[in-house]
Protein backbone atom coordinates (compact mmCIF):
# COMPACT_ATOMS: atom_id res chain seq x y z
CA UNK A 1 0.00 0.00 0.00
CA UNK A 2 1.47 3.27 -0.94
CA UNK A 3 0.81 5.67 1.67
CA UNK A 4 2.90 8.36 0.13
CA UNK A 5 0.48 8.52 -2.93
CA UNK A 6 -2.55 8.71 -0.38
CA UNK A 7 -3.86 5.06 -0.35
CA UNK A 8 -3.07 4.77 2.83
CA UNK A 9 -4.32 7.54 4.49
CA UNK A 10 -8.11 6.25 2.06
CA UNK A 11 -7.72 3.03 3.60
CA UNK A 12 -7.18 4.57 7.45
CA UNK A 13 -10.34 6.94 6.47
CA UNK A 14 -12.79 3.94 5.50
CA UNK A 15 -11.84 1.95 8.65
CA UNK A 16 -12.90 5.00 10.99
CA UNK A 17 -15.87 5.55 9.41
CA UNK A 18 -16.81 2.41 8.88
CA UNK A 19 -16.31 2.09 12.43
CA UNK A 20 -18.26 5.57 13.77
CA UNK A 21 -21.29 3.73 11.26
CA UNK A 22 -21.14 0.25 13.52
CA UNK A 23 -21.03 3.01 16.60
CA UNK A 24 -23.78 4.75 14.98
CA UNK A 25 -25.59 1.41 14.45
CA UNK A 26 -25.15 0.07 17.50
CA UNK A 27 -26.95 3.29 19.48
CA UNK A 28 -29.78 2.71 16.83
CA UNK A 29 -30.13 -0.66 18.49
CA UNK A 30 -29.76 0.57 21.75
CA UNK A 31 -32.74 2.53 21.27
CA UNK A 32 -34.28 -0.78 20.01
CA UNK A 33 -33.21 -2.59 23.54
CA UNK A 34 -34.76 0.50 25.55
CA UNK A 35 -37.99 -0.56 23.70
CA UNK A 36 -38.26 -3.77 24.42
CA UNK A 37 -37.26 -3.22 28.09
CA UNK A 38 -40.03 -1.12 27.87
CA UNK A 39 -42.45 -3.59 26.57
CA UNK A 40 -41.31 -6.27 28.64
CA UNK A 41 -39.79 -8.17 25.61
CA UNK A 42 -37.00 -10.42 27.29
CA UNK A 43 -36.19 -12.83 24.20
CA UNK A 44 -35.97 -9.81 21.91
CA UNK A 45 -34.05 -7.53 24.54
CA UNK A 46 -31.45 -9.96 24.69
CA UNK A 47 -31.00 -10.61 20.91
CA UNK A 48 -30.61 -6.78 20.32
CA UNK A 49 -28.52 -6.21 23.09
CA UNK A 50 -26.21 -9.56 21.67
CA UNK A 51 -26.25 -6.84 18.26
CA UNK A 52 -25.33 -3.92 19.91
CA UNK A 53 -22.41 -4.98 21.93
CA UNK A 54 -21.20 -6.62 18.40
CA UNK A 55 -21.73 -3.93 16.28
CA UNK A 56 -19.78 -1.44 19.47
CA UNK A 57 -17.43 -3.74 19.76
CA UNK A 58 -16.64 -3.66 16.03
CA UNK A 59 -17.00 -0.40 15.69
CA UNK A 60 -14.30 0.28 18.64
CA UNK A 61 -12.13 -2.17 16.98
CA UNK A 62 -11.80 -0.48 13.45
CA UNK A 63 -11.64 3.04 14.71
CA UNK A 64 -8.76 2.06 17.23
CA UNK A 65 -6.91 -0.16 14.06
CA UNK A 66 -7.54 3.54 12.28
CA UNK A 67 -6.48 5.54 15.15
CA UNK A 68 -3.25 3.30 15.71
CA UNK A 69 -2.24 3.02 11.70
CA UNK A 70 -2.38 7.00 10.86
CA UNK A 71 -0.42 7.43 14.53
CA UNK A 72 2.00 4.99 12.74
CA UNK A 73 2.36 6.42 9.24
CA UNK A 74 2.21 9.74 10.38
CA UNK A 75 5.58 9.08 12.64
CA UNK A 76 6.69 7.37 9.85
CA UNK A 77 6.22 9.97 7.35
CA UNK A 78 7.80 12.36 9.75
CA UNK A 79 11.15 10.72 10.37
CA UNK A 80 10.69 9.72 6.18
CA UNK A 81 10.80 14.02 6.39
CA UNK A 82 12.99 14.42 8.76
CA UNK A 83 15.67 11.66 6.77
CA UNK A 84 15.18 13.48 3.65
CA UNK A 85 16.08 16.74 4.71
CA UNK A 86 18.62 15.81 6.39
CA UNK A 87 20.01 13.50 3.17
CA UNK A 88 19.15 16.84 0.93
CA UNK A 89 21.65 18.65 3.35
CA UNK A 90 24.36 16.73 3.07
CA UNK A 91 23.81 16.35 -0.39
CA UNK A 92 24.30 19.46 -0.74
CA UNK A 93 26.99 20.02 1.04
CA UNK A 94 29.22 17.21 -0.68
CA UNK A 95 27.92 19.12 -4.39
CA UNK A 96 29.04 22.25 -2.78
CA UNK A 97 32.90 19.98 -2.07
CA UNK A 98 32.82 18.94 -5.52
CA UNK A 99 31.73 22.21 -7.34
CA UNK A 100 35.19 23.80 -5.50
CA UNK A 101 37.41 21.04 -5.59
CA UNK A 102 36.55 20.48 -9.06
CA UNK A 103 37.28 23.99 -10.64
CA UNK A 104 40.98 23.91 -10.15
CA UNK A 105 40.96 20.60 -12.26
CA UNK A 106 38.72 21.73 -14.46
CA UNK A 107 40.73 25.21 -14.86
CA UNK A 108 44.17 22.16 -16.06
CA UNK A 109 42.02 22.05 -19.03
CA UNK A 110 43.44 25.22 -20.66
CA UNK A 111 46.33 23.50 -21.51
CA UNK A 112 44.52 20.92 -23.88
CA UNK A 113 42.66 24.49 -25.07
CA UNK A 114 45.79 25.96 -26.06
CA UNK A 115 47.44 22.88 -28.18
CA UNK A 116 43.05 21.77 -29.26
CA UNK A 117 41.76 25.23 -30.22
CA UNK A 118 45.19 26.64 -32.38
CA UNK A 119 44.40 28.19 -35.21
CA UNK A 120 40.32 27.87 -34.65
CA UNK A 121 37.98 25.63 -32.39
CA UNK A 122 38.86 22.14 -32.31
CA UNK A 123 35.93 20.24 -33.86
CA UNK A 124 37.69 16.41 -34.34
CA UNK A 125 39.76 14.97 -37.15
CA UNK A 126 37.16 14.03 -38.92
CA UNK A 127 35.51 17.71 -40.03
CA UNK A 128 37.70 19.83 -41.76
CA UNK A 129 41.43 20.52 -41.05
CA UNK A 130 42.22 24.24 -40.91
CA UNK A 131 42.58 23.39 -37.22
CA UNK A 132 46.18 23.17 -36.38
CA UNK A 133 45.49 20.79 -33.91
CA UNK A 134 44.79 18.65 -37.10
CA UNK A 135 46.70 20.21 -39.81
CA UNK A 136 50.04 20.19 -38.24
CA UNK A 137 52.71 18.22 -40.00
CA UNK A 138 56.63 18.59 -39.85
CA UNK A 139 58.10 21.19 -37.57
CA UNK A 140 54.79 22.46 -36.64
CA UNK A 141 54.30 18.74 -35.66
CA UNK A 142 57.01 18.52 -33.68
CA UNK A 143 56.31 21.98 -31.73
CA UNK A 144 52.52 20.59 -31.22
CA UNK A 145 54.20 16.89 -29.71
CA UNK A 146 56.35 18.97 -27.39
CA UNK A 147 53.31 21.03 -26.21
CA UNK A 148 51.38 17.91 -25.77
CA UNK A 149 54.19 16.29 -23.59
CA UNK A 150 54.40 19.33 -21.46
CA UNK A 151 50.65 18.91 -20.87
CA UNK A 152 51.11 15.39 -19.70
CA UNK A 153 53.90 16.31 -17.02
CA UNK A 154 51.65 19.31 -16.11
CA UNK A 155 47.91 17.95 -15.73
CA UNK A 156 47.22 14.66 -13.74
CA UNK A 157 44.40 13.21 -15.48
CA UNK A 158 43.65 11.30 -12.45
CA UNK A 159 42.41 14.24 -10.84
CA UNK A 160 39.67 14.81 -12.66
CA UNK A 161 38.33 11.51 -10.98
CA UNK A 162 36.79 13.85 -8.56
CA UNK A 163 34.34 14.86 -10.69
CA UNK A 164 31.44 11.84 -9.67
CA UNK A 165 28.14 13.28 -8.09
CA UNK A 166 26.53 10.05 -8.69
CA UNK A 167 28.77 8.42 -5.54
CA UNK A 168 26.76 11.14 -3.34
CA UNK A 169 23.56 10.10 -4.66
CA UNK A 170 23.12 7.23 -5.43
CA UNK A 171 22.40 5.81 -2.02
CA UNK A 172 20.08 8.31 -0.79
CA UNK A 173 16.08 9.28 -1.20
CA UNK A 174 17.50 12.78 -3.61
CA UNK A 175 17.68 10.31 -6.68
CA UNK A 176 14.64 8.94 -6.56
CA UNK A 177 13.80 12.73 -7.02
CA UNK A 178 15.81 12.99 -9.83
CA UNK A 179 14.19 13.89 -13.33
CA UNK A 180 15.59 10.76 -15.04
CA UNK A 181 17.39 12.11 -17.97
CA UNK A 182 18.93 14.58 -15.58
CA UNK A 183 20.44 11.46 -13.79
CA UNK A 184 21.10 9.39 -16.92
CA UNK A 185 22.73 12.30 -18.07
CA UNK A 186 25.33 13.28 -14.84
CA UNK A 187 25.79 9.24 -14.94
CA UNK A 188 27.07 9.12 -18.74
CA UNK A 189 29.33 12.26 -18.60
CA UNK A 190 31.17 10.64 -15.67
CA UNK A 191 31.57 7.49 -18.20
CA UNK A 192 32.92 9.80 -20.41
CA UNK A 193 35.12 11.59 -18.22
CA UNK A 194 36.52 7.89 -17.18
CA UNK A 195 36.72 6.67 -20.44
CA UNK A 196 39.00 9.51 -21.98
CA UNK A 197 41.52 9.80 -18.66
CA UNK A 198 42.18 5.72 -18.92
CA UNK A 199 42.49 6.32 -22.99
CA UNK A 200 44.93 9.49 -22.19
CA UNK A 201 46.70 7.72 -20.27
CA UNK A 202 47.06 4.56 -23.08
CA UNK A 203 47.67 7.42 -25.92
CA UNK A 204 50.35 8.75 -23.77
CA UNK A 205 52.15 5.80 -23.71
CA UNK A 206 51.83 5.04 -27.13
CA UNK A 207 52.77 8.49 -28.43
CA UNK A 208 56.22 7.54 -26.33
CA UNK A 209 56.53 4.31 -27.87
CA UNK A 210 56.19 6.20 -31.27
CA UNK A 211 58.90 8.54 -30.64
CA UNK A 212 61.12 5.73 -29.06
CA UNK A 213 64.54 6.84 -27.92
CA UNK A 214 65.29 9.56 -30.53
CA UNK A 215 64.63 13.62 -30.11
CA UNK A 216 61.26 14.54 -31.68
CA UNK A 217 62.43 15.95 -34.65
CA UNK A 218 64.55 13.56 -35.73
CA UNK A 219 61.47 10.86 -34.89
CA UNK A 220 58.82 12.83 -37.22
CA UNK A 221 61.57 13.54 -40.04
CA UNK A 222 60.76 9.81 -40.48
CA UNK A 223 58.34 8.74 -42.69
CA UNK A 224 57.02 6.16 -41.15
CA UNK A 225 57.39 7.42 -37.40
CA UNK A 226 56.54 10.68 -38.35
CA UNK A 227 52.87 9.22 -39.99
CA UNK A 228 52.72 6.69 -36.69
CA UNK A 229 53.10 9.87 -34.28
CA UNK A 230 50.66 11.89 -36.21
CA UNK A 231 48.12 8.82 -35.80
CA UNK A 232 48.70 9.33 -31.57
CA UNK A 233 48.65 13.15 -31.77
CA UNK A 234 44.83 12.90 -32.86
CA UNK A 235 44.37 9.87 -31.04
CA UNK A 236 45.47 11.83 -27.69
CA UNK A 237 43.58 14.96 -29.02
CA UNK A 238 40.20 13.66 -29.92
CA UNK A 239 40.68 12.03 -26.37
CA UNK A 240 41.27 15.37 -24.54
CA UNK A 241 38.44 17.31 -26.26
CA UNK A 242 36.38 14.69 -25.10
CA UNK A 243 37.26 15.34 -21.37
CA UNK A 244 37.23 18.84 -21.69
CA UNK A 245 33.47 18.45 -23.23
CA UNK A 246 32.16 16.32 -20.24
CA UNK A 247 34.35 17.78 -17.50
CA UNK A 248 33.47 21.32 -18.12
CA UNK A 249 29.45 20.40 -18.58
CA UNK A 250 29.99 18.45 -15.74
CA UNK A 251 31.21 21.09 -14.02
CA UNK A 252 28.77 23.46 -15.24
CA UNK A 253 25.49 21.19 -14.42
CA UNK A 254 26.84 20.89 -10.89
CA UNK A 255 27.07 24.17 -10.14
CA UNK A 256 23.43 25.15 -11.71
CA UNK A 257 22.35 22.62 -9.43
CA UNK A 258 24.52 24.21 -6.23
CA UNK A 259 22.88 27.42 -7.26
CA UNK A 260 19.13 26.10 -7.30
CA UNK A 261 19.66 24.93 -3.52
CA UNK A 262 17.04 22.61 -2.01
CA UNK A 263 14.84 22.97 -4.87
CA UNK A 264 17.50 21.09 -7.04
CA UNK A 265 15.64 18.05 -7.21
CA UNK A 266 12.78 18.81 -8.70
CA UNK A 267 14.09 20.21 -11.69
CA UNK A 268 14.10 19.48 -15.35
CA UNK A 269 17.05 19.26 -17.64
CA UNK A 270 17.99 22.39 -18.70
CA UNK A 271 18.45 22.19 -22.95
CA UNK A 272 21.10 24.63 -22.95
CA UNK A 273 23.80 22.75 -20.77
CA UNK A 274 22.58 18.76 -21.46
CA UNK A 275 21.81 18.80 -25.21
CA UNK A 276 24.46 17.46 -26.94
CA UNK A 277 26.55 19.74 -29.20
CA UNK A 278 29.24 18.77 -32.04
CA UNK A 279 31.79 20.66 -30.30
CA UNK A 280 32.71 22.58 -27.13
CA UNK A 281 32.86 25.89 -28.52
CA UNK A 282 28.89 25.14 -29.81
CA UNK A 283 28.39 23.68 -26.11
CA UNK A 284 30.03 26.87 -24.74
CA UNK A 285 28.02 29.52 -26.66
CA UNK A 286 24.96 27.88 -26.04
CA UNK A 287 24.91 26.85 -22.13
CA UNK A 288 26.58 30.23 -21.65
CA UNK A 289 23.77 32.19 -21.05
CA UNK A 290 22.54 30.12 -18.54
CA UNK A 291 25.88 29.40 -16.54
CA UNK A 292 26.33 33.46 -16.21
CA UNK A 293 23.16 33.53 -14.33
CA UNK A 294 23.82 31.06 -11.95
CA UNK A 295 25.99 31.72 -9.03
CA UNK A 296 28.24 29.57 -6.97
CA UNK A 297 29.28 31.85 -3.75
CA UNK A 298 30.61 35.21 -5.24
CA UNK A 299 31.14 34.01 -8.52
CA UNK A 300 28.77 32.80 -11.63
CA UNK A 301 29.22 29.53 -12.79
CA UNK A 302 30.58 29.98 -15.84
CA UNK A 303 33.68 31.90 -14.48
CA UNK A 304 34.16 28.57 -12.84
CA UNK A 305 34.76 26.78 -15.98
CA UNK A 306 37.82 29.17 -16.50
CA UNK A 307 37.33 29.03 -20.59
CA UNK A 308 39.09 31.22 -21.95
CA UNK A 309 41.48 32.13 -19.50
CA UNK A 310 45.19 31.86 -19.00
CA UNK A 311 45.47 28.66 -17.25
Amino acid sequence: MDFNAGHGYLLIGGLILVGAGLLIISLIVNLRVAHSVRDDMRHREKLLEYYRNIFSQLGVILIGIGVSLFIFFFQQNYQDQRRRETELQQVLAKLAARVARGAPVVETLGEFDEVLDAGGAYVDPEHGGNNAAISAEGAELGRQVEKILLVERDVDVRDFDILNLSRDLEATFVVNELDPTLWFDIVRDENDIKYATTQLGLDYKDLHDAIGDEPVEAAIAKSDKGQKIKREVLDILYDADLLRQRSRRFLGRACWLFSKGRGFVALPPADAIEADAKSQQEWIDRSKPVLTQSKSGSSDCFKLLRYGQPS
